[in-house]
């Protein structure tokens, strides 16, 4: 099978050193070329259609949101990985709109980028054929890596199914949900919802986020955790 073949797209040369390092020492992924700014980002994508663009949001020419969006209006074939500094959830939520499929905050180690090329690999394979998938098997792909560090040891009372529903319906939520609402999202009571949050958040693949109003209790709300 052919190595998959990687564009960079950031401004920073020691940057780009580090990042070609990580990228190079995950088997299977090929830095094919380096671009300096936005503008040349996207002629590069241009010209040899890599299948992998790892993209910063502040750069020179074009900024990174800028670039996104004109990839995606040229309708060119590649996937987008962003890893930049900007933390504003502004930022993040308009460049995965325009369809980056993970986010990396710098800086970063290594296995940050190792997890994130490695559910690259797997979402590609997995899209690769023409046909159809089931809703297991979409789910599998979609949210594997939050499901199999929980389910292993679910303790008595809980399943597997409702699990799922829990993570997926956190997953795709802008802002933290409280015990209530993921049970109306979900249909099951509130107790129930409060039992699997708990749980989630006691394994790590969640985080209480306690809002505080002006009058009664604080109000216990989760997320998932980046």
């Amino acid at each position: 099978m052919n190595d998959i073949q990687v564009l960079l797209i950031e401004d920073d040369p020691m940057v780009q050193e580090v990042n070609k390092g990580f990228i190079s020492k995950v088997k299977g992924f090929h830095v094919k070329a380096i671009a300096n700014n936005g503008e040349e980002g996207i002629r590069l994508a241009k010209d040899f259609s890599p299948d992998l663009i790892l993209l910063d949001v502040f750069m020179p020419k074009k900024d990174g949101l800028k670039v996104i969006y004109e990839l995606r209006k040229q309708k060119l074939n590649a996937e987008v990985i962003v890893i930049s500094a900007a933390k504003d959830k502004d930022t993040i939520k308009m460049m995965l709109q325009n369809g980056a499929i993970d986010y990396i905050m710098k800086p970063f180690k290594f296995d940050r980028m190792k997890q994130a090329l490695e559910k690259f690999r797997q979402y590609r394979e997995s899209l690769r054929n023409e046909g159809t998938m089931s809703q297991e098997q979409l789910d599998q792909l979609l949210y594997a890596e939050q499901v199999t560090k929980v389910e292993a040891d679910l303790p008595k009372g809980l399943n597997e199914f409702t699990l799922k529903e829990v993570i997926n319906y956190l997953t795709i939520q802008q802002q933290p949900q409280a015990a209530g609402e993921v049970a109306s999202g979900i249909g099951i009571a509130r107790v129930t919802a409060r039992r699997y949050l708990d749980y989630l958040e006691k394994k790590g693949v969640i985080v209480l986020d306690i809002q505080y109003g002006g009058v009664g209790r604080p109000v216990n709300r989760y997320m998932i955790k980046a």
